[in-house]
């Protein structure tokens, strides 16, 4: 994934099956050196609720130079939509930006 200048990467919504378990990076270069990565997954087909929990249960964010890399994501329900959204700080600014998942069967 790489990271505009605008909130949502460039590569637009993204599309996985529901069994399957993957690992995004998510690269900032286009905004600066990233630290204190977070991430927050929400269901947007139920009043944006936080499923990080179900979806991305285990591990955390980690930086290598300018990309930030994401836990697995899995247990995702065919048909739903989810927003990841990747919280960073760059020269004191914290940044909040996203992409979309489409779980497929």
């Amino acid at each position: 994934m790489a990271n505009s200048n605008v909130r949502e990467c460039v590569e637009g919504t993204q599309f996985q099956g529901a069994g399957e378990e993957l690992v995004y990076a998510y690269d900032t270069a286009a905004k600066g050196t990233p630290t204190s990565p977070d991430v927050t997954v929400y269901d947007l087909d139920i009043a944006v609720t936080d499923v990080t929990s179900t979806v991305m249960p285990t591990g955390t964010p980690s930086v290598g130079g300018t990309v930030i890399t994401l836990p697995a994501l899995k247990s995702l329900t065919a048909g739903k939509r989810y927003r990841v959204v990747v919280e960073f700080t760059i020269s004191g600014n914290i940044y909040q930006d996203y992409f979309d998942v489409v779980a497929q069967i």
